[in-house]
């Protein structure tokens, strides 16, 4: 059976590896996903709220974004929202539907995100990290407590390590995946 420190230890840490793929989402690739306009806020009825609250994004091509708002009068609002983001696009609407097209990405662009993406992912690591230090100087409380004996507690430092070790290579094989796609022309 799993120890309670472990278990908890293990959660935070697939926490931090959701919240690195949740901001990976927001980096645009060369191809049309759409999740990429998630993070974009748009001023409606005097309020902010996302823009998939807003509409229906879809993904019809490969280098093409739709958005079908269901409130046709906000048709410019969420335009204005996304040529103020910093995804660089330039939407164009009819009227009924509003019509993204993704431009490929240049060299240098692609380098960018992939720095950006690294230092993402480095951020991820140290958050897995520092989970670890935590979990293991609480171990080395309760060893020192008495709650766990000597052994036990070094059996279950390795434990964490490993987790950690098993939580990092996640993470770089995400970034692995995330380059690729960045890369890939």
């Amino acid at each position: 059976m799993e120890h309670a420190l472990a278990k908890e230890a293990k959660q935070k840490m697939e926490k931090a590896i959701e919240a690195f793929q949740h901001e990976l989402v927001n980096v645009r690739t060369g191809r049309a996903s759409v999740g990429l306009l998630d993070s974009i806020e748009v001023d409606v009825y005097g309020s902010k709220m996302k823009l998939n609250q807003l509409g229906t994004v879809s993904a019809p091509e490969a280098r093409l974004l739709t958005i079908t708002p269901w409130d046709k009068t906000q048709i410019r609002a969420i335009e204005k929202a996304i040529l103020a983001s910093p995804l660089d696009l330039n939407p164009a609407n009819d009227g009924k539907l509003i019509r993204i097209p993704i431009p490929p990405l240049t060299e240098d662009r692609r380098r960018d995100l992939v720095k950006l993406i690294s230092k993402l992912a480095e951020e991820a690591r140290v958050s897995v990290r520092n989970v670890r230090r935590h979990y293991v100087d609480e171990t080395k409380k309760e060893q020192k407590d008495g709650k766990i004996p000597e052994d036990d507690a070094h059996k279950l430092t390795a434990h964490i390590q490993k987790i950690t070790d098993e939580c990092i290579a996640k993470i770089d094989d995400i970034l692995k995946h995330k380059e690729a796609e960045i890369m890939e022309v």
